[in-house]
């Protein structure tokens, strides 16, 4: 494969004529709409002699989904994964074990027939939707609870034909840090039993001592020590409610990996790969309305039909554009086939065990064709 920026007056016919490619791959592999419009600046995968890497490193991949994938999307993500993390399992403050509301069951099959292993990822949400401390203090701390809770996990793995667990706790107080740490060990422990791996999520610390809610309650080296490998959640440095920026910016990611690694066995890392972006309204207003998630592929077809450039940051190795709309001006920040590239390469330079992304509800295809030239995705 190779990487094409488009420039001024390029069609897909002339680009595929200058590259010696059918105009039909790169419609296909960059999911390109009738009646075929391209973006300036847009990056293009393309089919090519030569390869992006002199060879293939072999890694696990994983992706995060929530049972209200698309059927067509899931198949189409499958091929490309070791690990299917469904999305999610919450509990009660007595330990009762809380499935999502949609069945589950199509995700574990359809996992199944491709090789990849459906994994139940645990969340402390409560009523709400949202991640509760209070929730995780009350387990954490109670003996019956969490004695309980690890039974109904283990009742669920052995019933639903899962292969392992992935605890995805945030939030977690400071003074549960201790007690959240022999909690994963608990768990771990259990599911060990059954022959199956454990992961834990962490925040995108940069040192032992980083102040904040996301990270205080998070002990990078006992949970590292601990599970069977980690999953770094580099992105959301833009989110939602924040000022416009790029969600994954390389060099914050790098500042991560370098704390990371020093207390982490590399091989026991996964990084973090955000499949989504962020639009904006302009001039952003803390606390007040928040951005719109979309995708890679609907970030780039935004771009498109307000006729605007794409430009790329070459410090976050991100692309952003903008455009006005109905009066009002916008600020875009998503992932394209360049950041992504960025964190292929952190991965063989940190030789990272890794990736998962986050998520994998949205088909963006010249990831995974991309990920199939730089890795060799294993099988666990």
């Amino acid at each position: 494969m190779t990487i094409y920026t488009v420039q001024p007056d390029d069609t897909v016919d002339s680009i595929a004529a200058a590259n010696g490619v059918s105009s039909d791959s790169i419609i296909y592999i960059n999911q390109i709409p009738y009646p075929y419009r391209l973006a300036v600046g847009q990056a293009l995968l393309l089919e090519s002699a030569n390869p992006l890497v002199s060879e293939q490193r072999a890694a696990y991949i994983g992706g995060y989904a929530y049972p209200f994938i698309s059927r067509f999307v899931l198949n189409e993500t499958l091929p490309y994964l070791s690990y299917l993390y469904v999305f999610s399992y919450g509990f009660t403050a007595e330990g009762e074990l809380v499935p999502p509301i949609l069945d589950d069951g199509f995700m574990i099959e359809a996992a199944a027939q491709f090789t990849a292993e459906p994994v139940l990822t645990l969340t402390p949400f409560g009523a709400d939707g949202n991640f509760n401390n209070n929730l995780i203090s009350a387990v954490v701390n109670d003996t019956e609870a969490r004695e309980r809770l690890k039974d109904n996990i283990i009742a669920a793995v052995q019933e639903k034909g899962f292969y392992g667990v992935d605890i995805d706790f945030e939030y977690i107080k400071a003074e549960d840090r201790d007690a959240f740490t022999d909690f994963v060990r608990y768990i771990t422990e259990a599911v060990h039993s059954l022959g199956y791996p454990v992961s834990v999520a962490l925040a995108p610390k940069t040192s032992a001592a980083q102040r904040g809610l996301l990270y205080e309650g998070k002990d990078y080296a006992a949970l590292g020590a601990i599970a069977d490998y980690v999953l770094l959640m580099t992105y959301e440095w833009g989110y939602k409610y924040g000022p416009p920026m790029a969600v994954a910016p390389i060099n914050k990611v790098r500042e991560v990996l370098d704390y990371a690694v020093s207390v982490i066995p590399p091989e026991k890392i996964h990084l973090g790969i955000p499949n989504y972006g962020y639009d904006w309204t302009l001039p952003y207003v803390r606390g007040g309305q928040g951005a719109v998630t979309l995708g890679s592929v609907e970030a780039v077809q935004l771009a498109v039909e307000n006729n605007v450039e794409i430009l790329y940051d070459e410090t976050a190795m991100a692309p952003y554009f903008y455009y006005s709309k109905d009066g009002e001006n916008h600020e875009v920040w998503f992932e394209d086939i360049r950041s992504v590239r960025a964190k292929f390469n952190l991965i063989l330079e940190y030789r990272l065990r890794g990736a998962g992304y986050w998520t994998v509800m949205n088909l963006f295809r010249a990831n995974w064709y991309l990920l199939a030239e730089y890795f060799d995705v294993l099988i666990p």
